[in-house]
């Protein structure tokens, strides 16, 4: 399956991406098909320079949109989807229970165990 992706090209820390056409399974630095295009988000606003022709060119030959992409592609007015999100730092994290009502008194107790110790030494 084709896939439009992007591919980084540029200095450490200094990332531009361009716009390419590859086999899915293939390394998006390794060769592609064709060149469609380049992107620099560092600017402000963020460059864009894509070939709109190749683009709905490949996606009519059924070509996929990566997500970035795509979201790029709506933003230019170039597709007319909705945006895809992905969720960010999102892990199954276990739920906490909150404490039953017997540990809070025991720790209640406790606590005033030692305010009275406490209380005792200062005097």
């Amino acid at each position: 399956m084709l896939t439009i992706r992007l591919s980084r090209v540029g200095k450490k820390k200094q990332p531009e991406y361009r716009l390419v056409i590859s086999e899915k399974t293939k390394d998006p630095w390794g060769d592609a098909l064709e060149y469609l295009g380049h992107f620099n988000p560092r600017t402000n606003p963020a460059t864009v320079n894509f070939n709109v022709e190749r683009i709905k060119y490949w996606l009519s030959k059924g070509a996929q949109v990566s997500d970035t992409v795509k979201n790029i592609l709506i933003d230019q007015k170039i597709l007319e989807n909705e945006k895809k999100i992905k969720p960010r730092g999102i892990k199954n994290k276990p739920i906490v229970q909150p404490a039953t009502a017997k540990s809070e008194e025991v720790g209640g107790a406790a606590n005033d165990q030692k305010d009275a110790k406490s209380e005792a030494t200062e005097k």
